[in-house]
């Protein structure tokens, strides 16, 4: 269910409130792109069933996923009609088109191109675990991650985000982690690694299913270069890479987590789904943040400390150039 995960502490005086969410993203539903429009972002349904509910509630966790679509208009497209306009103007004018006039032509030709671009769609979710206050997105990067925490604090009062941060950098605790070979107690180190100097050649080296626990590893980390990707495992149950940044990406259930199990009806895979999701990531992400240190407390009264709790059952925008939504 999820891939890659940025972890927000939720401030204390928000509530999750089910029924207040429903009504306040129910005012941002999807629509599909306009003919003329570039982008359209609005909630859907998580469960994908058409004029379901918008926050999924499962084991005491929250669901909610973001829908955009975008229309792919290639620059080149546009250009190309923008070179027929000025030529029709140089031949009826006997002048080329000025900047201001290129500028409007490009204008009108992409308002015009845009009814007859192919559209393309992509979701975010997100991810609430009321009890440990924590918000989860499941984005690429952290660009994407904040365009979305900007539209919940808009769409939610009173909420409240920060981004964890761990008392310790990531990087330097990655980089004790190799050198020694210790990780974090239940956490094992895998085969994938990322490295990069901090100086201006910003010189990078990349291990893929390779041994990190090598003299090799030690040398680059010696010289200077610090790791910015990490491939970690948690009990055997749940592989991720980890990021400087504290990105939690590429994340992999393992059998482990599947013995016993068996697999469910179709009209139960979601729930099936969501509940292993937030079960084994509801212990991953604490235990996580403990290894790198704990987590500086941001709001006062938000919970600094990282123990889990176990959960009760009960637009390329349109146009090309622009980045591409996950």
């Amino acid at each position: 269910m999820f891939k890659n995960l940025m972890v927000y502490r939720v401030g204390a005086e928000w509530q999750a409130d089910v029924e207040k969410i429903e009504e306040a993203l129910a005012a941002g539903r999807f629509v599909e792109c306009g003919a003329t429009q570039a982008q359209s972002i609005g909630w859907v349904p998580p469960r994908g069933v058409e004029h379901g509910v918008l926050v999924e509630a499962i084991d005491g966790h929250l669901l909610l996923k973001l829908m955009v679509e975008q229309r792919v208009l290639p620059s080149s497209v546009v250009k190309r009609r923008v070179e027929e306009m000025a030529a029709a103007e140089e031949a009826q004018n006997g002048r080329k088109p000025g900047k201001k006039a290129l500028k409007e032509m490009k204008e009108f030709a992409t308002q015009e191109l845009l009814p007859m671009a192919f559209t393309k769609q992509g979701s975010i979710r997100v991810w609430i675990a009321p009890q440990q206050r924590l918000l989860m997105i499941d984005a690429s990067s952290p660009a994407r991650a904040e365009e979305v925490v900007s539209l919940l604090i808009k769409s939610l009062d009173g909420l409240s985000l920060h981004l964890i941060q761990t008392a310790e950098s990531p990087a330097v605790c990655m980089a004790a982690w190799l050198m020694d070979g210790q990780p974090p107690h239940e956490f094992t180190i895998d085969r994938d690694c990322e490295l990069k100097s901090g100086d201006e050649m910003k010189s990078v080296v990349r291990y893929a299913r390779h041994a990190l626990d090598i003299e090799e590893v030690r040398m680059h980390l010696q010289s200077g270069k610090a790791p910015t990707k990490l491939a970690l495992s948690w009990r055997d149950r749940v592989s991720f890479i980890l990021t400087d940044t504290l990105q939690i990406k590429k994340i992999s259930f393992l059998d482990l987590v599947f013995e016993g199990k068996d697999k469910p009806a179709k009209d139960e895979a979601f729930d099936a789904d969501m509940s292993l999701s937030t079960l084994e990531l509801g212990e991953l992400i604490p235990a996580l943040i403990e290894g790198l240190g704990g987590e500086h407390d941001f709001f006062g009264s938000a919970p600094a400390s990282t123990e889990t709790s176990k959960p009760t059952l009960v637009k390329e925008t349109a146009l090309e150039g622009a980045a591409p939504w996950d």
